[in-house]
């Protein structure tokens, strides 16, 4: 993606000798807002994903947050993992909240109070110096962890980050091909929407139905004070998550496949799972340690991943629902992000492109970023969480995964396109998918991690 004759980013472009072009102007106005975006939603530690929302740290919101601060600040990039990896429970996980205790409980629902990590998740090895949630998210850190050291290997090498993030990123590896293995297939599950990171899609909501939802009235939202009603999802589904995540808390944070209310093999999940082990491998490398360990798991989480989830006639990867051992027949992102993935068979990932441009996502065509579900499906909504917005890190990833198999004029036009509209958007949390207005959190972090890389690798 590399354009040559570039200026830095950030320079004053009208000191230079020539005027500067569109893009140009576009990648200097995307990267000095990301840059105040991030050193705004710093705290010292960490990067909160928005002030008023999102008030603690999140755990793929901070690997995609590390991706984009390297360029800016590479020390800073690497504390934001270390201070997310200090959660980790002694099982492996990784927990998507860390709370800040400084932040009052009714800031955010559900609370520290409600998790109860360090008590409910107790024979799991939670940490006692931190509360955290007990349910998790993506696999993006051993990815993050490696391009984070490679921005600026001496200094990380000065640091120790790899040998100090290595066996915790392991670890986490293990939990999740080990401990959540809930189909006997060799892959991950999630055991809540929320641990997909697309947290309402529809694609949970078949196997959601079985829930039983928690009584209203017996918790407080606290989504609906920052947000408006109709971007976030309806009561019916909240108090379904909150179901069970208390079911979930009140097992001791057990995994097994008897006790799951929900238990959903997700391929965006996975696709980042093998992807992580990929890292791993690079990691390994680096370190001066044996990588083939890494690349046997990656392939034969591969082969596990295509026989189990790819879909010819969808023209893209579903979704399995492990407690009725039936796919889930619903289009969502979530089933093109493995175009991440190195290895997969040309058929696939012709497929795969033609899907992702095609009338289920548009884009290119009807859409300027890809939708988070299919344009034409029952419950495609442009505006509600999850359920058809476009998000930003998941374009990021769908960008990656283009170049990567060599649709190189698609994955630049997506990358200007996400330039341009995170500046207009005021890095809004997510977009409507053909129109691009703003929905969600303004001055959101992810968006400008991943559009200040972007910026720096269009120069």
């Amino acid at each position: 993606m590399r354009r040559q004759g570039r200026r830095p980013l950030g320079a004053d472009v009208e000191s230079a000798d020539q005027p500067p072009s569109t893009h140009e102007l576009s990648s200097n106005a995307a990267y000095n807002g990301a840059r105040r975006v991030l050193d705004g939603n710093w705290t010292g530690s960490s990067t909160v994903p928005s002030r008023a929302l999102y008030p603690h740290q999140w755990s793929w919101d901070s690997a995609f947050i590390a991706i984009g601060l390297r360029h800016h600040a590479p020390v800073r990039a690497q504390r934001e993992l270390e201070t997310l990896l200090t959660a980790q429970w002694a099982d492996g996980r990784i927990p998507h909240i860390v709370f800040n205790p400084t932040v009052p409980l009714g800031a955010y629902f559900p609370s520290p109070d409600f998790w109860r990590s360090s008590s409910a998740g107790d024979l799991a090895g939670a940490p006692t110096a931190v509360e955290t949630s007990g349910i998790v998210q993506p696999p993006v850190h051993a990815l993050a962890a490696l391009l984070v050291h490679e921005a600026d290997p001496a200094e990380s090498e000065r640091r120790g980050f790899l040998p100090h993030v290595y066996p915790r990123l392991v670890a986490w590896q293990r939990y999740l091909t080990e401990r959540r293995d809930l189909g006997g297939r060799g892959l991950a599950s999630i055991v809540h929407p929320w641990e997909s990171g697309m947290d309402n899609s529809p694609c949970w909501d078949a196997p959601l139905s079985r829930v039983e939802p928690a009584a209203r009235g017996t918790f407080q939202r606290a989504d609906l004070d920052h947000g408006c009603p109709a971007d976030r999802p309806t009561d019916l589904d909240y108090c379904r998550y909150v179901r069970l995540a208390a079911a979930y808390r009140d097992q001791g944070y057990a995994d097994g496949p008897d006790t799951a209310l929900f238990a959903v093999e997700d391929p965006a999940f996975n696709a980042l799972l093998i992807a992580s082990e990929h890292a791993l491998a690079g990691i390994a490398t680096a370190i001066g340690a044996d990588p083939s360990d890494h690349l046997v798991r990656g392939e034969q989480l591969t082969t596990a991943f295509i026989k189990r989830l790819w879909n010819e006639d969808a023209g893209l990867f579903l979704c399995q629902d492990v407690i009725s051992n039936e796919p889930i027949r619903e289009r969502g992102a979530c089933g093109l992000l493995p175009l991440i993935l190195p290895g997969l068979p040309d058929e696939v990932v012709s497929s795969l492109v033609t899907t992702l441009g095609g009338e289920h996502f548009g884009l290119g065509t009807t859409t300027r970023m890809a939708p988070s579900y299919d344009l034409r499906g029952a419950a495609f909504d442009p505006a509600r969480y999850w359920r058809g917005p476009a998000w930003f890190n998941v374009n990021w990833l769908l960008e990656r995964g283009l170049r990567q198999h060599g649709a190189t004029a698609a994955a630049d036009a997506l990358a200007d396109t996400m330039l341009a509209t995170a500046v207009s958007s005021g890095f809004a949390e997510y977009v409507d998918p053909v129109s691009g207005e703003a929905r969600g959190s303004r001055d959101f972090s992810w968006t400008a991690a991943l559009v200040m890389d972007l910026a720096v690798r269009s120069r």
